[in-house]
């Protein structure tokens, strides 16, 4: 079966599937995923998630829209933001702005995706200012009825006290959780399915991406998007991953394709992690 009439089928099949059942296994987007496309055409994209069978999608701004009508569009197409994100300076700075802008959209989460550092050089002090940040933050969503998480990047997995930063991190994160992304953590040279095993308790939200086989790891948080490919079909044990996160009762199931072919790709990616938990 050719690629397109692959796709039509993929489509129809979601599209078939009751709305209901998406909804129950939280299976969600991150809207980087589009950005290219956001720049074209906002509506249009926003309409195509919902054709895909996602209602669930953590923020990726509101696109030169006001937030009022940002959250119409939103209902118009049947959408959720679950997640938002907020940087690092403003969960240091000022995180009850972020904290009302989640309350606003009605967004259980808030995630921040990156530790100020030099490049190459993320060390004990910036894990420390960063543990500081996220508790004082984190203590202050959870005031407010919500979940601050940070989403490492793989260069958090520099070896520390017998283990690494990242577990350090982990160990001492009173007042927030995590959201892993697979492909970092598996760009680190670590298993993703073994931290989820390790930490059950840590990971309430997880982004899921698939590598292309032979793909160099790295350790300071880049990595070629281009090597982003259908869930499923790359040397990340995606299929373990999401067992596990079903099992573990993991909130969302966040799709993250970062490559040019995301428009293709994500409503395969639908269809893998939905027949999985379909089992």
């Amino acid at each position: 079966m050719n690629k397109p009439l692959l796709l039509l089928v993929f489509a129809t099949l979601l599209l078939v599937e009751s709305t209901n059942d998406l909804q129950a296994q939280k299976i969600g987007l991150q809207l980087y995923s589009l950005r290219e496309q956001m720049k074209t055409d906002v509506e249009r994209y926003h309409q195509l998630i919902n054709q895909w069978g996602i209602r669930y999608i953590e923020g990726g701004g509101t696109y030169g829209l006001s937030e009022k009508k940002y959250k119409a569009l939103l209902e118009k197409y049947g959408l959720q933001l679950v997640s938002v994100g907020g940087t690092f300076e403003e969960m240091r700075d000022n995180p009850q702005a972020v904290i009302e802008r989640a309350r606003f959209f009605g967004a259980n989460y808030i995630v921040t995706f990156w530790i100020p550092h030099a490049s190459g050089s993320f060390g004990e002090a910036e894990a420390k200012e960063a543990l500081e940040v996220f508790n004082r933050a984190g203590r202050m969503a959870k005031e407010a009825g919500l979940t601050f998480c940070y989403h490492p990047h793989g260069y958090e997995f520099t070896p520390y006290e017998g283990g690494t930063l990242f577990d350090y991190i982990l160990e001492n994160a009173e007042h927030f959780a995590f959201e892993m992304d697979v492909f970092w953590v598996k760009m680190a040279g670590a298993d993703p399915l073994a931290l989820l095993k390790a930490y059950p308790d840590k990971f309430p939200l997880l982004h899921l991406k698939d590598r292309k086989p032979g793909t160099p790891g790295s350790s300071d948080g880049t990595g070629d998007k281009q090597s982003n490919v259908v869930l499923g079909e790359g040397d990340i044990d995606v299929e373990g991953i999401i067992r596990h996160a079903k099992m573990a009762g993991t909130d969302y199931l966040f799709i993250e394709d970062e490559s040019s072919r995301s428009v293709a790709q994500i409503p395969q990616s639908v269809y893998f992690i939905q027949s999985i938990l379909a089992e």
